[in-house]
């Protein structure tokens, strides 16, 4: 089928062209018309936060939005008439603004615990009727320039909270800029061309356009995060060229071997690329495997990542051989003097084949030195601590981070992110209980506060905050409010009837980490038998799918070691930006581990179906992998260095300290990828395990269904 989809595409060149870009245009006016709009839906069925949510919003609905924090500081005191009069006229035009319930002023009746014992900062909550994802970001835009104006002399005023937060999102486009030239010039380097660079650069291009335009469309039905365009770009960038390197790198070497572009074209896509159809299967299969994690607020990046890789896949084995018809014979037009490399025919003559063959003299010494180093690099996983980094580790240029660090200077930290508890009554007269429960949080250590009970309208339901000692962020949170869930609430509550929850956002963020620490194990596991057993089915092994399997976790475990150390410890956290350490964001794991184990199969698949290949026709296990590792290891250093450049523009061109952490541990991942593992550990493996690298049950060959990404049958040689 693939060689009839070449000759087609081929052939009828005009066509699929235009049959592109029509897609292209029609599905982005599409989404220009009917897309969503993107949101942070953080929704967690089953958990106490969610039901305290749920109970709020039915009971008490002008509780249940979100909050956003005024913290204000004057050298004349909070309470000095000018002052007074200054911030309640502020917090009266905040009132009017759309959304707005209401402010609680710290100058109405019983809001002195709103001001600080020195007298010099002031807090207001802004009480939203709708969550923060759902409050329009120009409209904090205009509060924040209004506390601008407002402030002056002696008085300083900042909006913060999560609202703020999430509106102050910086979403830059000069990262995928700065990618797309980094892809240039190293594609430039690896061909010499500057029409042979063109052509994978755009396959990345309309990938990425298509699958944009997907991931709104997807915003209708699904929760899609407001930096899952990031996300989306960064793949379709990396992919996108990556795939189309290889498949255009084969290409030449056909040429070079005396093919016409016509034969060359279908030899490329027949082999190359049914390779890259299999490996972007493999890390649609990863991001699909995300929906496993039940959570809505990573359903609509698991859909957009999916999208943007399917769409380049599409694009590689119809779009780029459409366009390898117009480029023909010239493909090497256009090209630089001393950068256009010889043949591509000759890769016993290279570094790469002289480089194996030095690994196989030394392979047990090599493997160990490897397998250290990983160790190594894996070591401060170990300290992970799952979280998620409150408004104190964002840029002090934020409203948000300078409204977090008057609120720490004037109430402590924990006035940052207070503990929502929420109430359900059988009676009015139940609330002596929840006065009796007041008294004793009020004794709990690593309690600083705790407001008294504010009754609904109806009586059947209260609200009351309790102020940690600690930050949002900090690990004693986490166990105080574990505590007070297991121990404190319970025995102040038995036998009364009286139902409470621990809700809010802290809280919120506690439960999805321990939930993710949960499932983590169960998307691991179906990612990595889904994948063992299709890479069984191509490669007819038992023991080079297990290897791919492990090899790949030892890449992925050395890259969270080192995002824990950088941003958790805070190891040379200065030279990428990072102002704070903190925990490390609870939805990055499963989002590298499934994006990175993809990633990885991808160099895997390449390399392993090279050497599968040269290993059908010489039955030399040694002479195949130094074949192998020749003919596809500077296609491989070249697109992991595309890759690792792409995802380390995001980690320069983004605030986002979240963005960084993710950009960072994939660069990392692929940079270990394709040199420690793909370039040493496998080479010096396989040449080990020898001809056992092959072995396959014929009982097993039986069961498992035949799947072919080499271009001759191997029916009569296949190896076991």
């Amino acid at each position: 089928m693939l060689e009839k989809i070449a000759r087609w595409s081929y052939n009828r060149r005009w066509t699929m062209v235009a049959v592109w870009v029509v897609v292209l245009i029609g599905i982005n006016v599409l989404a220009g018309v009917a897309g969503g709009a993107y949101s942070n839906n953080f929704s967690l069925p089953g958990t106490d936060s969610q039901r305290a949510y749920d109970l709020l919003k039915n009971r008490f609905p002008q509780q249940s939005g979100d909050t956003a924090d005024i913290a204000f500081k004057s050298s004349a005191g909070v309470t000095d008439p000018s002052t007074r009069k200054t911030m309640e006229g502020f917090f009266a035009q905040i009132s009017k603004f759309n959304h707005v319930d209401g402010v609680a002023s710290p100058y109405a009746k019983g809001g002195e615990q709103q001001i600080s014992p020195n007298g010099h900062i002031g807090l207001a909550h802004i009480q939203f009727n709708v969550t923060g994802d759902k409050v329009p970001i120009p409209e904090i835009k205009k509060m924040e320039a209004l506390a601008a104006q407002t402030g002056g002399t002696g008085l300083t005023i900042d909006l913060g909270g999560n609202v703020v937060t999430y509106a102050e999102f910086q979403t830059p486009g000069a990262s995928e800029a700065i990618g797309l030239v980094a892809a240039m010039f190293i594609l430039l380097l690896t061909f010499g061309s500057l029409l042979a660079m063109g052509l994978p650069l755009m396959t990345a291009l309309f990938g990425i356009g298509i699958g944009l335009a997907v991931v709104t469309l997807s915003a209708h039905f699904l929760t899609v995060p407001n930096f899952t365009p990031q996300l989306a770009s960064m793949i379709g960038i990396g992919v996108g060229v990556d795939y189309a390197l290889f498949i255009v790198t084969r290409y030449r070497q056909q040429l070079s071997q005396g093919m016409t572009p016509e034969q060359a074209t279908v030899a490329a896509i027949t082999t190359s690329g049914r390779a890259v159809l299999f490996a972007g299967t493999v890390v649609v299969i990863s991001f699909l495997g995300i929906l496993l994690m039940g959570f809505s607020f990573v359903q609509g990046i698991a859909v957009g990542g999916a999208a943007a890789v399917l769409v380049t896949m599409l694009a590689s084995v119809t779009l780029l051989p459409a366009v390898l018809g117009f480029v023909g014979n010239h493909i090497d037009r256009l090209h630089l003097p001393h950068l256009l490399h010889r043949g591509e025919s000759s890769p016993r003559e290279s570094f790469w084949f002289r480089w194996s063959r030095l690994i196989q003299r030394r392979p047990a010494p090599v493997a160990l030195a490897s397998l250290l180093i990983l160790v190594a690099l894996t070591i401060p996983l170990f300290s992970l601590r799952l979280g998620s980094a409150d408004a104190g580790t964002g840029s002090k240029a934020r409203s948000s981070r300078r409204a977090y660090d008057l609120l720490s200077q004037g109430f402590g930290p924990g006035f940052n992110g207070p503990l929502l508890l929420a109430a359900k009554l059988p009676s009015p007269s139940d609330v002596a209980t929840l006065k009796t429960l007041s008294t004793r949080l009020a004794t709990v250590p690593g309690v600083a506060g705790v407001t008294p009970p504010a009754l609904n309208p109806k009586g059947d339901a209260a609200v009351m905050s309790v102020f940690p000692t600690s930050s949002p962020q900090a690990p004693e949170t986490t166990q105080l409010v574990h505590t007070l869930r297991d121990s404190v609430i319970p025995s102040a509550t038995r036998g009364s009837g009286v139902e409470v929850l621990i809700g809010g956002l802290t809280a919120g963020t506690i439960d999805f980490s321990d939930q993710s620490g949960r499932r983590l194990p169960i998307l691991i596991g179906v990612v990595l038998l889904l994948s063992f057993l299709l890479l069984v089915a191509v490669f007819r092994s038992v023991v080079v799918p297990a290897k791919a399997v492990v090899m790949n976790l030892l890449s992925i475990g050395a890259a969270y070691g080192v995002v824990v150390a950088v941003f958790q410890w805070g190891w040379l956290k200065g030279v990428i930006g990072v102002q704070s350490t903190g925990p490390i964001e609870a939805w990055v794991p499963m989002l590298l581990f499934t994006i990175l184990f993809g990633l990885s199969m991808d160099y895997e698949i390449f390399l392993l179906s090279r050497i599968r290949e040269d290993y059908i026709k010489t039955r030399d296990n040694g002479l195949a992998v130094a074949n192998g590792l020749a003919a596809t290891a500077r296609v491989i250093t070249a697109a992991a260095a595309i890759m690792v450049t792409v995802f380390l523009s995001f980690v320069i061109g983004f605030d986002e300290r979240a963005v960084k952490l993710f950009g960072f541990g994939l660069a990392v991942a692929i940079f270990v990828d394709a040199t420690l593992i793909r370039m040493v550990l496998v080479p010096a493996t396989m040449e080990l395990l020898g001809d056992a690298n092959w072995w396959f049950p014929k009982w097993l060959g039986r069961l498992v269904p035949r799947i072919s990404i080499e271009p001759t049958n191997p029916e009569a040689l296949e190896p076991g």
